[in-house]
């Protein structure tokens, strides 16, 4: 969920955000990725030829999604329910049925189908929901995990779970934002920094098979997102806001800490794997910060703000080998304002994730909160607004996003090289426009740690490119650049680039999160 303080900047957004590079290609983008509308619940045009109508009074504001088999889905609705919908791979979805399968939770904001049974984080536990007797309702609610804090603050949300390879599931835990009277009071508080939040807020935690619940690492602020990898290392994002620059993915394992100085109110718990910290510095660029604060960890990747959305949601690993089109083993990150979905490649570089992030796909009719992939390697879309505005004529809904089979052309992947960066394309490119250091613009900037509210693009500097160098499949480029920064966002816009056949790039822009060039070759 984004807070409530970014609420007036959506308000006044709309004008800007229509000049992003991946609301102006959205025509152009429904010729590979089309999106069918389930359940749309419309907020203004009933003429809309997307729109499909949910049951009377059900109000789809989907918080967590699990697809179930070929022809159902499960949806979790913010106001407390599971439901389960069958007839949704239909094309059209017109006989698309609908069934409540539990009811009374507390804000879920997440959903996970794992050994028969449903999980669900709610706002102060990780439950898991079973049918014992077979006849499609649940009749029974397991706790498996609490004793994070609540105070009654509306913007502690839980997020979760997701599955790791080796059975743990996760949660992320919101921060408390701008605490008051009572809710001071009922906080956790650190003694050598002056840090209040309930326990464990702004935190990432796994629970074992065994239920034990494991405080991992800490920094977070909105983690509305997390997923992982394909080797089942887990990731999470976070939005935009006070000690957050810009949106983000990050790599939790245990004792990092990414970024919201308050969740360091947990710190002296017994069970913290954070310790040592005796000051937080505020107001300097991410990459001094670094120096100064050693357990400070970089993001995988910046989210550079409204040119890669503003408010990242869940994150979907594509593991359909190739049905959801050419970026298998890649992750999609949810947008919440720009009612978007963008993509994201990753890679090690000296033991540590960074990666490129691009645009992907536009025009939803809503916020996209949760994404989850069909059998069919189709991609299911839950949307809601709840209350905060976003670009799109609906509040909530149901879609799904399907390849229709044609190859875009796009930067498929972004790597980092010693002396620059190798990119790899879904389709060959011409070799004279591909080998024309002209064809690219580039630069590098980053962006202040301080505790006011996130951060304009600080230390911009112009990276010539030198030389570009064609392989002979036409499939990759080298670039050669100067003067790569460590620690720096690389905007790359390849806007020169064309096809064998004089395509160009559906999406132009990459944003690469250099957080280390590599030594050699």
């Amino acid at each position: 969920m984004v807070d409530r303080t970014f609420r007036t900047r959506c308000l006044w957004g709309f004008v800007l955000l229509v000049v992003s590079p991946q609301i102006l290609r959205a025509a152009d983008e429904n010729d590979f990725y089309r999106i069918v509308s389930i359940a749309v619940a419309e907020a203004s045009d009933s003429r809309s030829p997307h729109w499909q109508p949910a049951p009377d009074g059900l109000v789809m504001e989907v918080s967590g999604l699990a697809a179930l088999d070929d022809s159902r889905v499960a949806v979790a609705i913010r106001k407390g329910e599971i439901w389960i919908l069958d007839g949704v791979y239909d094309d059209p979805p017109a006989n698309v049925t609908y069934s409540r399968f539990a009811s009374a939770l507390h804000e879920p904001l997440g959903l996970l189908w794992h050994n028969d049974s449903f999980y669900v984080t709610q706002r102060s536990e990780l439950t898991q929901i079973r049918d014992r007797d077979g006849d499609q309702v649940a009749d029974e609610y397991l706790t498996i995990a609490k004793g994070w804090g609540v105070t009654g603050h509306y913007h502690e949300y839980a997020y979760g779970p997701k599955l790791d390879h080796d059975g743990n599931l996760w949660i992320t835990l919101n921060i408390g934002l701008g605490l008051k009277g009572d809710q001071l009071r009922r906080t956790v508080e650190n003694k050598t920094l002056g840090y209040r939040q309930g326990l464990w807020r702004g935190w990432g935690m796994k629970v074992t098979p065994q239920g034990e619940m494991i405080p991992v690492c800490a920094g977070m602020r909105s983690p509305s997102g997390l997923g992982a990898n394909a080797d089942g290392e887990m990731f999470y994002t976070d939005q935009q806001g006070n000690w957050v620059g810009t949106n983000t993915l990050h790599h939790m394992r245990s004792g990092a800490f990414f970024h919201h100085a308050e969740s360091l109110a947990s710190i002296d718990h017994p069970a913290s794997p954070l310790n040592d910290v005796a000051s937080v510095p505020n107001g300097l660029p991410f990459p001094d910060a670094l120096k100064v604060f050693p357990q400070l960890v970089p993001p995988v990747v910046w989210f550079p703000y409204k040119k890669m959305g503003q408010s990242a949601t869940d994150i979907m690993l594509d593991e359909s080998d190739g049905k959801f089109g050419p970026f298998a083993g890649q992750l999609f990150v949810g947008e919440f304002t720009q009612a978007s979905i963008h993509r994201v490649f990753i890679e090690r570089v000296n033991g540590e994730f960074q990666g490129a992030c691009f645009p992907f796909r536009s025009g939803f009719a809503s916020a996209v909160l949760r994404m989850a992939q069909g059998h069919d390697g189709s991609m299911f879309v839950g949307l809601t607004n709840r209350g905060w505005s976003s670009l799109g004529a609906a509040s909530y809904g149901l879609q799904r996003l399907e390849w229709t089979g044609k190859m875009p052309l796009e930067i498929k992947e972004m790597r980092a090289k010693h002396d620059g960066f190798e990119l790899t394309f879904t389709k060959p490119i011409d070799g004279k426009t591909g080998s024309d250091p002209a064809s690219y613009l580039m630069s590098s900037y980053t962006y202040l740690y301080q505790s006011s509210y996130g951060s304009e693009e600080i230390q911009r500097k112009a990276m010539p490119i030198r030389k570009a160098t064609v392989s002979e499949d036409g499939l990759r480029v080298h670039l050669t650049v100067d003067g790569c920064r460590e620690k720096f966002v690389h905007e790359l816009n390849a806007i020169g680039v064309r096809s064998k056949s004089d395509e160009p790039l559906l999406h132009s822009h990459a944003y690469y999160t250099l957080n280390a060039i590599p030594t050699s070759e």
